[in-house]
């Protein structure tokens, strides 16, 4: 029971609780100095009580008196609890998603507002700002040039915007004191919530100014901007001035680099001074506002024109200025808006809370104020979010019938709902609206102040409830569809999590700006060359300024390019920064990001269809020509239809991936002169690392190889073609084979490339790697098995001998080989024997039988009393002992071979049909883990395929039901960003608690198959991926890894991330974030890579090891095709040695990839002294003793030899080895260090 549970000690007073878990964890690392300070300072308990009180707030939380405490023993009796008590635990899970979500939405709360225990130096501020602005004295009216002049010899520019004032100007700036000074804005109302990145607390000082300053004609061509402006720089100068001085610094701040919404920003000096309000950190903004004034509202109209150009520059005059008119009306708000959220706080008790919920939930996602990658549009709009819950609360204005597809009035839900319901309503909302086409009008006590028609000029509306501002004028639709797509994605969390995964991390803590996890595709652009093709001037000085009005086409143009290709778009840049008073104009950032979200069903298409042939003369042809220009051409398609279109040429599959970069490119360069050489993607880069080097690709190219996944399963198909073709040769018919290799379930890190027998001898012998595809052949049941599992292994020799024999014989080219022997000690029992089949197109394969009775004969071998009870069994000894370990390990290779690799196959396929990203993801995740000497080894491919699994189904979202690409709003569509999410998963994964993975395109329990045995595993496996069909979790992990491996994971996770995030300012690359660190290992075998036989799949491999050393570049060693077998790696084979061979002496790591390392850490506990013992288990040297000190008593230690363990690695090793580095000799390479940084 979620209880807060107080109980009076005589007259002790209550201690605050300490924070919990969920408190240290929110916005921990902005915790600012000063409210560490309040809350370590000894305050009052109901100051205590009133930072949190669990379910009760206020002074009534349940209190147990002491005498209604204590038994008769003394004991403590705590009463059950009341009707009262019950029905608040009963509203805290109705109202909220659980009692445990409502007690961390009441830890979150505090964590996330101010600490206004230290707010008496900020009043005292404040009263001495508010005394020095009434006393300002008047400036009479002069030229705004002449005004700028006197004001600059103090050292203040005056903000003046587009177009600027000249000589020629006709108006004149004057300043008066304020008609009144009003504390508006969050701080005022106590809705404040704490920024990103340590933005400070802003405390909104709303001047009013007189209207004697104002002429009726003042909205035309930016005047009462002009005006504003010049108010704004003599109140910088009386306060840089001020006698006595008021202790701040002075800035200006133009939110999103627009000069019309210039603010004067002060920031206290760190002095110990009465005015200090340092510890708070706040900054003050004083925003001048008008009030009353001669300017008649209805000139504001949105569709009116109050923005005059020449003819020459070729304007039309009639065209509305929304922007402007949106500007100048948010001047008139200030007053107003205060009391709106002011009436909504005392009326919805939830609100605030629910406030603070969403902009938290906003801000984690770049929705604010930030130094890193921020939504374009949303810097200052904080009156947005209170509109939301407004809406959701009171209602829609109604509109006019016909207007828009939403004219229909939207109901009110009312003021009763919980903190959690308004902000789940507000989430809905956004999910669901279609701000393109559904105008919002929150309702108004006054009704619509300009007919909603007049709002026609605007992509987007939603006007609060004063009926003056469209609150999105100036945000992009393409950054509204990001907003929609993230209160998907929330909803999605919170709704179909697992329960034993808290969605509470996700929405409210989680860090969301990483823009490699958060977009499918990510350009970098530079903007230091743009050049718009069409700029027209009413456009500019409606912006308010050059850039913003690039920005705001630049987006405009990528969002009709792409189109359906994808779900959301958003330019990222950091918000707008503060700058010193003699500078008038902002500085814009001059590299910016771009963030695509693909629709996985259309991102990839060839054709842009456009106007069909008989429109040509038309203007929407003429606007498609002149938008794709040179791209765009008349073409006839295999319907008969002739029509324009743009078509994107790929040459493969991996090029297919780039088309939205091609487009994004192709714009950029034709509408805004942006060459390749300002536009950075990362594609290319990922490409690259699961790409063989060119040269060892042309030769494939050369020789006619069949490249590709459909290729190889079009082999594996033509395969079992020829083997069901041939049941009348067999005493068994052939029931069915099933594929259990990545490489024909798409996720082979490597695409498939069949080797021509021709073209054998051309490759090189460190490309001569020839990997094989296994297969599983079941024939049909029959009693003429035998009982004896020694007798069924040679009865598997005899079929694979026939299997060999009739498909040489009946297909031309074909060559099949008979192979025994997996290990250094052959076991009879065990499943041992394959057939390797090579195709006449040079296709591998290698099959094996399953014969289900073997499993009820290991099962009688290993226990064969069954029917007594476990404690009357009697223990097997000598040979049966043996035997039966024979027959564990036997049954553990049947399990995983027969019975869950198939199963995993057919999941994994179905998740790369499912999910257009996974397979990519998966290749590239492999890659990584291979790339850190992980992968084989220590980390399996299938647990790999597991993780990647999770981390598309963890939203539990269920599978289209007609095969269609699911889409839900969390999955990736790209390999990048899939990768991106696996490393942000890894690096938090809390591994000791288990994983469970939703897999549900698998059989559990197929026919014909029984209850799967137990896997007997280490007690040192670290992961456990749980599955429908393996409870355990320990099918693919059972040989590893353990909590070391388990450990550096998580600590290579994190510095990958790190590099990630680098990527981001440019500082790093992706084959960074592939290098491998040597540091932390205790020795390094340096491999001859003379000897390798895939060398060429090494991430960094040198071209010069492969190259041709004799006479003639085609000469072909005589014994070049004899000499090829079929998955044969030495270096591998070697790496397995080591591992068997010295199990207890040290853990080895090798990248399976190519590597010519094989990197190894000492066991612990060798490095301490021990008393000898024979079979110690390790290579040993006595430890020299001081005869002064040494006793006779004591036994003979003994120490790790290691100079004796290096001779016989290299004496194991023959010719493989090349050298051995330890110590301090180990040699240092680039890419991730576990210190989470990278080093060049």
């Amino acid at each position: 029971m979620a209880l807060n549970l107080k109980r009076k000690r005589g007259a002790q007073t209550a201690s605050k609780p300490q924070r919990s878990d969920v408190e240290k964890t929110a916005f921990g690392d902005q915790y600012d100095q000063s409210e560490t300070e309040g809350n370590k300072s000894s305050g009052s308990s109901s100051d205590a009580e009133d930072a949190w009180d669990g379910l009760h707030s206020g002074p009534e939380g349940l209190e147990v008196e002491a005498e209604n405490a204590a038994g008769p023993s003394g004991s403590c009796i705590l009463r059950p609890p009341t009707g009262e008590e019950l029905r608040k635990i009963k509203d805290a899970t109705d109202l909220y998603r659980s009692t445990s979500f409502k007690l961390q939405i009441d830890a979150l709360l505090p964590n996330v507002r101010p600490n206004y225990s230290h707010v008496k130096p900020l009043e005292a501020f404040l009263m001495a700002l508010h005394k020095l602005l009434m006393d300002l004295p008047s400036t009479p009216p002069q030229h705004p040039l002449h005004a700028s002049r006197i004001l600059s010899k103090t050292a203040v520019a005056i903000p003046y915007v587009r177009p600027l004032p000249t000589e020629d100007t006709n108006w004149k700036v004057s300043f008066d004191k304020p008609s009144e000074i009003v504390l508006a804005g969050s701080w005022a109302t106590k809705t404040a919530v704490k920024g990103k990145d340590s933005v400070r607390y802003e405390v909104d000082v709303a001047v009013e100014m007189p209207s004697c300053l104002f002429q009726e004609k003042d909205y035309l061509n930016a005047r009462v901007f002009q005006k504003r402006a010049y108010y704004l720089a003599v109140i910088a100068t009386a306060i840089a001035q001020a006698k006595p001085p008021l202790r701040c610094a002075l800035f200006y701040q133009s939110t999103s680099g627009d000069l019309r919404s210039t603010t004067l920003v002060l920031r206290p000096i760190p002095d110990g001074s009465p005015t200090d309000f340092t510890k708070l950190n706040v900054q003050v903004r004083i925003v001048p506002y008008i009030g009353q004034s001669p300017i008649s509202l209805q000139r504001l109209s949105p569709a009116k024109t109050n923005l005059r150009t020449t003819p020459a520059e070729g304007d039309t005059n009639g065209e509305p200025t929304p922007l402007y008119n949106t500007a100048f009306m948010t001047l008139t708000t200030p007053k107003a808006h205060l009391l709106s959220i002011h009436s909504l706080k005392q009326n919805v008790p939830g609100f605030a809370d629910a406030l603070a919920l969403l902009r938290v939930w906003a801000n984690q996602r770049g929705y604010g104020l930030g130094t890193r990658m921020c939504v374009r549009g949303f810097e200052g709009k904080g009156m947005l979010w209170a509109s939301i819950l407004d809406l959701v609360v009171n209602g829609q204005e109604p509109l006019p019938a016909g207007l828009g597809k939403g004219s229909a009035k939207r109901k009110p839900l009312g003021k009763g709902l919980s903190s959690y319901q308004l902000f789940k309503a507000a989430l809905d909302f956004l999910a669901r609206h279609n701000f393109q086409d559904e105008p919002i009008f929150v309702k108004s006590k006054e009704g619509h102040r300009f007919p909603p028609g007049s709002y026609s000029s605007h992509e987007t509306v939603f006007v609060d409830a004063t009926s003056s501002v469209n609150l999105l004028a100036d945000v992009p639709l393409s950054s509204l569809d990001l907003l929609r797509f993230d209160a998907q994605a929330t909803l999605e969390a919170l709704d179909h999590s697992a329960i034993s995964e808290d969605p509470f991390q996700s929405v409210f803590l989680k860090e969301h700006r990483d823009v490699f996890g958060r977009f499918d595709f990510v350009v970098r652009v530079d903007l230091s060359s743009a050049e718009m093709r069409k700029a027209p001037a009413l456009l500019v000085a409606d912006h308010g300024s050059v850039y913003n009005a690039l920005i705001t086409l630049i987006i405009s143009a990528l969002r009709r390019g792409l189109g359906d290709r994808a779900k959301a778009i958003a330019l990222l840049h950091p918000s707008s920064d503060v700058r010193p008073t003699t500078q008038a104009l902002p500085t814009n950032p001059s590299v910016v990001h771009i963030g695509v979200i693909f629709d996985s069903e259309h991102a990839f298409r060839l054709v842009d269809h456009g106007p069909p042939a008989d429109e040509q003369e038309s203007e929407r042809t003429k606007q498609f020509r002149d938008f794709w220009g040179e791209k765009a051409e008349l073409r006839r398609f295999k319907d008969g239809s002739i029509a324009e279109s743009v078509v994107w040429n790929v040459k493969n599959s991996d090029e297919r991936a780039h088309i939205p970069s091609m487009v994004i490119q192709h714009l950029l360069k034709r509408h805004f002169s942006i060459g390749s050489d300002a536009v950075q993607t990362w594609q290319s880069q990922f490409d690259e690392v699961l790409r063989l080097p060119d040269s060892i690709s042309s030769t494939y190219h050369t020789a006619g190889a069949a490249v590709g996944f459909k290729s190889a399963l079009s082999a594996f198909d033509a395969l079992v073609k020829h083997i069901k073709a041939l049941d009348d040769q067999f005493p068994l018919a052939v029931l069915n084979v099933s594929p259990i290799s990545s490489a024909l379930r798409y996720t082979d890190v490597f695409v498939p490339i069949a080797y021509p027998t021709p073209s054998r001898p051309m490759l090189p012998k460190a490309a001569s790697y020839l990997p094989v595809m296994e297969i599983i052949i079941e024939f049909e049941k029959s009693g003429r098995w035998p009982d004896d599992l020694r007798a069924i292994q040679k009865i598997k020799l005899a079929f694979f001998e026939r299997l060999a024999t009739v498909l040489m014989g009946a297909v031309k080219g074909l060559r099949a080989t008979v192979v025994l022997g997996e290990r250094p000690e052959r076991a009879e029992i065990q499943d041992e024997a394959s057939l390797d089949v090579v195709t006449a197109e040079g296709w591998a394969f290698r099959a094996r039988i399953w014969h289900d009775r073997e499993a009820s004969l290991l099962d009688r071998l290993i226990d064969d009393q069954p029917h007594l009870p476990k404690a009357l069994r009697r223990p097997k000894t000598g040979e049966a002992a043996r035997e039966r370990q024979l027959a564990l390990e036997a049954q553990n290779v049947y399990t995983r071979r027969f019975v869950h690799a198939p199963r995993h196959h057919r999941a994994i396929a179905a998740l790369c049909h499912r999910f257009a990203a996974f397979a990519g993801t998966v290749r590239l995740t492999k890659r990584w883990f291979a790339a850190h000497w992980l992968l084989g080894g220590h980390v399996s491919e299938e647990a790999v395929e597991l993780l990647c699994a999770y981390v598309f189904l963890r939203t539990g979202s269920p599978p289209t039901g007609d095969g269609a690409v699911s889409s839900a709003a969390s999955v990736p569509g790209s390999k990048e960003r899939g990768l991106a999410l696996v490393v942000d998963f890894l690096k938090d994964w809390e591994w000791a608690a288990g994983l469970v993975v939703p897999l549900d395109n698998a059989d559990q329990n197929p026919q014909g198959t029984s209850a799967v045995p137990t896997l007997a595993t280490s007690r040192d496996v670290a992961w456990s991926l749980s599955t429908p069909f393996d409870p355990q979790g320990h099918m693919w992990t059972a040989s590893g890894p353990n909590a070391v491996v388990a450990r550096r994971v998580t600590a290579l996770a994190k510095a990958t991330w790190e590099c990630l995030q680098g990527m981001e300012s440019g500082s790093s690359n992706v084959k960074r974030i592939f290098y491998h660190p040597l540091d932390h290992y205790d020795f390094v075998i340096d491999l001859n890579t003379a000897h390798a036989t895939r060398y060429h799949h090494k991430l960094d491999a040198d071209p010069s090891v492969w190259a041709s050393k004799t006479q003639y570049a085609n000469a072909i060693a005589k014994d070049a095709l004899a000499s090829t077998m079929l998955s044969f790696d030495p270096f591998a084979l070697f790496f397995d040695d080591l591992v068997r061979v010295y199990a207890d002496t040290a853990l080895f790591f090798y990248d399976p990839l190519g590597g010519d390392r094989i990197g190894a850490v000492w066991q612990p506990s060798l490095h301490n002294a021990r008393p000898f013992r024979v079979l110690g288990g390790f290579s040993s040297m006595p430890v020299q003793k001081d005869a002064a000190k040494s006793k006779e008593k004591e036994k003979s230690l003994v120490l790790l030899n290691d100079i004796a363990v290096f001779a016989e690695i290299r004496r194991l090793g023959g010719g493989l080895v090349a050298g051995i580095s330890s110590g301090s000799h180990v040699r240092r390479c680039g890419g991730i260090v576990h210190k989470s940084a990278c080093t060049a």
